[in-house]
């Protein structure tokens, strides 16, 4: 991962980004739950990618199977 963080970027008026297996003791409960709204929107996106891909692979593998 980059020095950007999870994000890819930083936003300077956005919450900090988080890094996975960092300290949490020090966050408060509003920065808690941006984080795992964050994580979560995160794994939504990765879901989908990867859905998208074993749809390409199983329909490449219909097309090559004889």
């Amino acid at each position: 991962m980059d020095d950007e963080g999870f994000q890819g970027r930083i936003d300077p008026n956005g919450p900090a980004p988080h890094r996975i297996g960092q300290g949490l003791d020090d966050l408060s409960i509003d920065d808690l739950d941006a984080r795992v709204a964050l994580l979560r929107r995160e794994i939504e996106r990765i879901d989908a990618v990867r859905e998208a891909k074993q749809a390409a692979l199983t329909a490449a593998g219909s097309i090559f199977r004889l």
